[in-house]
């Protein structure tokens, strides 16, 4: 069944004026021209007015729709067509329905056009035979559309497509990619790092959603960009690149890139095809296709494409399926037994990849990389991808599963640079993505885990994942198998909890021995006439920093601003945290907090600024809010002399 509409917006053109009438149709018949043989040429808009609008009723009488005459807009929807019915000067959206090759719909008469919708039968009768014909070019084309063949559709199932292309038409979407600061930066990064490689240069984008890699584009220096993008996203881009006037170097194409024509060869391809485990969503596949349209020895950004696949141990992860699964096992649900179905709930669930951060210290080996040139590699070499094991273990526990995350390369001729989604580096909108076992392995130290990942392409648009893992010398076997059209999405946007034993030292003594540092280096004082051995001053500021907080105008060592801290934990000294400072910074972009003062992030009374991650906000959102709207412990007013009589007290 159909979604809700996308209402794909357009920019209003003036029709008052016959010239720009006659210039509308006079492009409309020559893109019909081009588009004779099925493929897709630039974004097309047929736009008509002065339109009559009759409903058909069941016995074929006529009755007005709309009390006056309406305009009539034929846009691209990758289905086909769409028609926008709009009213006034504001073009006030009266309707909108879709146009594939499956609709019924014929011409009635020299000005007459009629279609049998879901609900209704709709006559549009045009102000002249001109605008018929005119639409009726549009309809004809699609309707002709049937027979195209491509690469696209042999392998894509025509519901999982029609889903696929209406999510990234959405203005949403396209906005939780783009405010991924870590990878909108490192792709303008990439592009301005290596401004050779663009200069004066044919570029297309493959996949170009909002259009915000062609303006890249156009600041490195390029002097032709073809923006592709297959969903109604194309009309949005069409009006960014018209306001921010660049008609004339940025040309969106509407379509698939397995069924247009280009123009001319392309100096560099450039797209954001990573899903999921980097493969899912198959976009790769599309990538690579687009190599038909590039000149020996040309540049592709990405370019280099590498999958990490390591052992984990998260028990509360694991208890917390085997849980859910459990409500099916109840033997008196309002007096129903449900037990029959906890063996298809188990399967189900496990089938599951979970999609969400984690702490590094859960992987138990290093990680097993497998990786993918994009120039050298061909579409069908990622029908079946097959990655083998070899780890050997550095920790004892039990394997609950795989661990995934892909690192990609924009190798340029100046510069390399790299776009990271591991669980070391600030959190992506790719996020990592765990693979549980149905049956957990214990191994030891030392032993050697062997097996294989095997990715199964499938037409629905993703992947189904193999995974076999046994423990060398023991006969210890365990395998799953997930799909990853449907995983479940963990993460709730707190700081991802340590595994349980890290501790070495007894955290409590820790707290303690930081307030007794600091209390030997103030002066002896009194609180309401009682010694406190110097502790007076004793502040809690120091021993406790909250690591979800995003500070602006603070140059904060441990977070990238924008993002999330993936490992939720600070830089310390003795060089534990799983990430330096340099790693941090491997979203390529120039951060805000490069160009003020380094100060110590804290959080307290004596806070001025500080900014907040909102719950209901994207990955990259964050606002300012000032201290007197936060409401903190005041440990100066409140409790201070309960704090300090517990010092002393243990001091004593």
């Amino acid at each position: 069944m159909r979604g809700p509409r996308h209402n794909a917006g357009f920019r209003a053109e003036q029709r008052s004026s016959p010239s720009t009438t006659e210039k509308t149709h006079s492009n409309e018949r020559s893109a019909a021209m081009e588009g004779c043989e099925g493929k897709t040429a630039a974004v097309e808009t047929t736009l008509v007015s002065g339109v009559t609008v009759q409903e058909v009723g069941p016995n074929g009488n006529l009755m007005p729709k709309f009390n006056t005459p309406v305009d009539v807009a034929v846009l691209y929807d990758p289905e086909g067509a769409s028609i926008r019915v709009t009213r006034g000067p504001e073009q006030t959206e009266l309707v909108e329905f879709p146009v594939t090759f499956t609709t019924e719909c014929c011409r009635m008469g020299d000005r007459g056009y009629l279609f049998r919708l879901d609900i209704d039968t709709i006559l549009f009768v045009f102000r002249d035979e001109k605008d018929a014909r005119a639409v009726h070019n549009r309809i004809a084309r699609v309707k002709s559309n049937k027979e195209t063949i491509s690469v696209f559709r042999e392998r894509t199932d025509e519901s999982s497509a029609s889903q696929y292309f209406q999510f990234y038409g959405y203005l949403s979407q396209q906005q939780n990619m783009m405010q991924d600061y870590v990878r909108t930066s490192t792709y303008q990064r990439a592009f301005l790092a290596n401004d050779v490689d663009f200069k004066d240069k044919i570029v297309l984008d493959v996949g170009a959603g909002s259009g915000i890699l062609s303006f890249f584009a156009v600041q490195a220096g390029a002097k032709k960009v073809y923006a592709v993008e297959a969903s109604s996203m194309a009309q949005h881009a069409k009006m960014v690149v018209e306001a921010n006037k660049l008609s004339e170097v940025i040309e969106v194409r509407a379509g698939k890139i397995e069924e247009l024509d280009i123009p001319e060869q392309v100096d560099v391809i450039i797209s954001e095809p990573m899903g999921y485990m980097l493969y899912n969503e198959r976009m790769l596949e599309t990538y690579l296709h687009a190599k038909k349209w590039l000149k020996p020895g040309g540049h592709m950004y990405p370019s280099r494409g590498d999958l990490h696949v390591a052992p984990f141990t998260d028990d509360a992860l694991y208890m917390e399926h085997f849980a859910k699964a459990n409500f099916w096992y109840q033997q008196n649900f309002h007096g129903v037994d449900l037990s029959s179905l906890r063996k298809a709930a188990m399967k189900e669930y496990y089938r599951q990849p979970i999609v969400d951060t984690f702490d590094f210290r859960i992987c138990m080996a290093k990680s097993v990389r497998h990786i993918l040139d994009f120039k050298t590699a061909h579409e069908k070499d990622l029908h079946k991808i097959e990655v083998p094991l070899e780890f050997h273990l550095l920790q004892s526990g039990t394997v609950h599963g795989l661990a995934f995350w892909f690192d990609v390369a924009f190798g340029g001729s100046q510069q390399t640079v790299w776009l990271s989604t591991a669980p070391t580096e600030p959190l992506t909108h790719w996020y990592q993505v765990r693979c549980l076992l149905e049956t957990p392995i214990f191994v030891k130290q030392g032993q050697l885990l062997t097996g294989r990942v095997l990715l199964l392409a499938n037409k629905r648009q993703s992947y189904d994942v193999v995974i076999e893992l046994c423990v060398e010398g023991t006969g210890t076997r365990s395998a799953n198998t997930l799909d990853l059209k449907n995983p479940f999405f963990r993460y709730t946007g707190q700081s991802p909890q340590p595994p349980v034993g890290s501790n070495t030292t007894s955290p409590s003594e820790n707290i303690w021995a930081q307030l007794d540092a600091q209390g030997a280096r103030q002066a002896v004082n009194m609180v309401n006439g009682i010694m406190v051995n110097g502790l007076g001053d004793v502040s809690m500021e120091t021993t406790h920093q909250p690591n979800s907080l995003i500070n602006i105008g603070n140059n904060t060592a441990y977070l990238h601003p924008g993002s999330i801290p993936s490992t939720g934990r600070q830089r310390v000294s003795q060089g534990t945290a799983t990430s330096t400072h340099q790693s941090q910074l491997i979203g390529g972009g120039i951060a805000p907090t490069l160009f003020t003062t380094s100060q110590t992030p804290t959080i307290g009374m004596g806070s001025t600024a500080a900014g907040y991650p909102m719950p209901n906000m994207l990955i990259g959102d964050y606002t300012t809010h000032q201290a007197a709207n936060v409401l903190l412990p005041d440990f100066a007013a409140v409790g201070q002399n309960n704090l300090q009589q517990l010092v002393s007290g243990y001091r004593q």
